[in-house]
């Protein structure tokens, strides 16, 4: 439960969220977000996804390889994906 409010802290950052959301509800709410932001924003799609140090090279790699799922579901778990491995990282690190 921790870990998903740090999730949810570090999320808040690029996107407004209720503070009391489960994995599948923050998974969802960013799928909307960036299904949103492929259609109406790349450019801020782009800035949130390089402050979010997601690997770009990872993430066309992605995209090609599950064609058959919707880019901006291949998006928000890749971006979710990368936020939990810094919470993990300054866990390690913090202690």
């Amino acid at each position: 439960m921790e870990e998903n409010k740090s999730l949810i802290r570090i999320i808040s950052k690029d996107f407004e969220l209720e503070e009391e959301l489960s994995d599948e509800m923050i998974r969802e709410k960013m799928i909307y977000a960036f299904s949103w932001l492929l259609d109406n924003d790349i450019s801020k799609m782009m800035n949130i996804l390089y402050r979010a140090d997601v690997n770009e090279e990872r993430m066309k790699s992605l995209l090609i390889g599950r064609s058959q799922l919707p880019s901006a579901e291949v998006i928000a778990d890749e971006y979710i994906s990368r936020q939990k491995q810094k919470i993990e990282t300054w866990k390690k690190y913090s202690t």
